[in-house]
């Protein structure tokens, strides 16, 4: 259940609805969004005579019934998309955006020569991580913030913001006063702290599904990051672990079209991570933005052969820039059709 303050409701008259709720024995947080403030109370079933009690306190706008798990990230709380925006650059605005680059920043002539070949095909964000979680501690684990200076460099360079993923909860201030949105990879999907860190740094923030996570799991995680009051959170579907060996994930492209059903976030598809094999990534791509994928999060490295990472699913800038023309043939805003399809219902006021 949601309570909505009034716009003009102040901090004593906040405090005094979640006192009211904790005599109730109701669990509760509040959340700030742009304009007004909301308290999330984690019950939803309430009876009608609580809910006019505190329907009646001093500040309380309405009350609205949510019947998800996730409140603040469910299409009943809010039926219009978020739009995100990234440097200049608007994600979940009906025109697929592209985000692309290295796996990882593995040096300055490495990330400039990519990042500029992005540019030039028509890439819209440059993606590189500085810090990179990787399987075995003897990998190569990025540059840290060496890598952060490159990427500011780059963005200096090509004009195109970046985003780059944060690992730990000591370096979000950090990596936030480099970055222009910070990505919470799939192995920190569940890690609470992490998310409510990067949640308050104030940053957009691109979320990852974990390797073998629910929807509503992954929504949960995102609901994390929208209750510190940071609303500009972006879904990144990038494949979960099935039984398939033929390829390193299986791409959910059907979470994608579930999501923009239930869900007003913004959705991106990563089909590099999603398919581990580079000659999938275009035509999954595609499905991904005919399924409703407001983008795509792609991996280019220049010679994707002496890659230090990720090389067999890397595309060289030549069949990128393949990509990124096919995509002006979809329909236009064919982002919108997952949720034009819908029957989203009005929140329902109590």
């Amino acid at each position: 259940m949601l309570i909505v303050m009034e716009v003009t409701a102040n901090t004593t008259e906040c405090k005094a609805v979640l006192e009211q709720l904790t005599s109730l024995q109701l669990e509760a947080y509040p959340s700030i969004t742009d304009d007004r403030s909301i308290i999330v109370v984690k019950e939803n079933d309430i009876s009608t005579e609580i809910t006019e009690q505190i329907r009646s306190l001093s500040g309380v706008h309405s009350i609205l019934s949510i019947s998800r798990s996730y409140h603040l990230a469910a299409r009943e709380y809010q039926s219009a998309d978020t739009i995100v925006r990234v440097g200049q650059v608007d994600i979940g605005g009906g025109q697929p955006i592209v985000i692309a680059g290295p796996c990882a920043v593995e040096g300055e002539d490495e990330l400039l020569q990519t990042a500029q070949a992005v540019a030039k095909a028509g890439g819209h964000i440059l993606r590189a991580g500085a810090y990179k979680p990787r399987t075995s501690p003897y990998s190569f684990r990025g540059l840290g913030e060496e890598g952060l200076k490159l990427l500011a460099l780059a963005r200096e360079m090509t004009g195109m913001p970046f985003v780059t993923e944060v690992l730990d909860t000591r370096d979000v201030d950090k990596v936030a006063s480099y970055a222009d949105a910070l990505q919470i990879g799939a192995r920190n999907m569940q890690n609470a702290a992490l998310l409510e860190e990067a949640g308050q740094a104030g940053k957009p923030i691109i979320l990852k599904r974990g390797l073998a996570a629910t929807i509503e799991e992954w929504l949960l995680a995102a609901e994390y990051i929208l209750a510190t009051g940071n609303h500009q959170v972006i879904l990144c579907e990038r494949g979960v672990r099935t039984w398939e060996p033929l390829t390193r994930n299986t791409l959910d492209l059907a979470a994608v079209a579930l999501v923009k059903r239930t869900c007003h976030l913004p959705i991106l598809v990563d089909p590099s991570h999603g398919t581990g094999k580079w000659y999938l990534v275009q035509p999954l791509a595609l499905a991904g933005i005919v399924a409703g994928a407001d983008g795509i999060m792609i991996e280019v490295h220049h010679d994707p052969d002496y890659a230090l990472c990720d090389g067999p699913q890397s595309l060289t800038p030549e069949n990128f820039a393949c990509l990124v023309e096919h995509l002006q043939f979809l329909p236009k805003n064919q982002t919108q059709f997952a949720v034009s399809t819908t029957s989203a219902s009005v929140p329902s006021v109590i």
